[in-house]
């Protein structure tokens, strides 16, 4: 496969690269800082150096002509403010979706977050995250792209363990982003996934059965 990842240079998107490249899938990484570049390539990826915040959905569109999928995995980071909340984990994510639909992408897989079926409603930046992730969520489902959205736990640097909890909603917890990434690798092989939106947390099922438990 050809699939686009933005917000490429991303701690799960890095654990993502290395993962489809080994598989011998073309990757492009979507970055808006060039000094990412070298990291990328060390990847096994190809770099694409474009600012998703300010590229218009024509620019986007020109970044991920020819991809076979796209994964959403840009955020504007914890230490960002609730403006940036809105233009990238909610501006960035229709831009791609928006972008997607006129080259003809039709595969949209989206990390998301637990809490965004019923975010706090005060002006708490996290609070802001979650609104912003609930209506990019809202916004690929009424698409007609072949879309699969993950919803991880608190994430954490460790080590993966290759067993996680996946369902519609499940208890609050923490993950690997390993884990994370290693849950997305197997959406993106897996069509039957397509439509489905799930919470994920660290657990006792391999991430092959769990992903295999999502299909209708």
């Amino acid at each position: 496969m050809d699939i686009a990842i933005a917000g490429g240079h991303g701690k799960i998107a890095r654990h993502l690269n290395r993962k489809l490249a080994l598989d011998g899938h073309v990757v492009r990484g979507i970055v808006r800082d060039a000094g990412h570049v070298d990291d990328l390539h060390d990847d096994g990826v190809t770099p694409v150096v474009l600012d998703l915040e300010e590229a218009s959905v024509a620019q986007v569109a020109e970044a991920i002509t020819g991809a076979d999928a796209v994964v959403f995995a840009a955020g504007a980071g914890p230490g960002s403010g609730a403006p940036r909340k809105e233009t990238v984990d909610y501006g960035a994510a229709v831009a791609l979706r928006a972008a997607a639909e006129r080259v003809g992408v039709q595969r949209y897989v989206m990390v998301s977050a637990m809490g965004v079926d019923d975010p706090p409603q005060d002006d708490e930046v996290f609070s802001v995250y979650l609104r912003a992730k609930q209506r990019a969520d809202a916004d690929l489902m009424a698409s007609d792209l072949a879309w699969t959205i993950v919803r991880p736990g608190g994430l954490t640097d460790e080590p993966g363990t290759g067993h996680v909890e996946v369902a519609r909603s499940v208890p609050r917890g923490r993950i690997p982003r390993e884990d994370v990434a290693s849950l997305l690798h197997a959406v993106l092989a897996d069509p039957e996934t397509v439509g489905v939106c799930v919470e994920a947390v660290s657990g006792s099922t391999p991430i092959p059965e769990a992903v295999a438990s999502l299909r209708p």
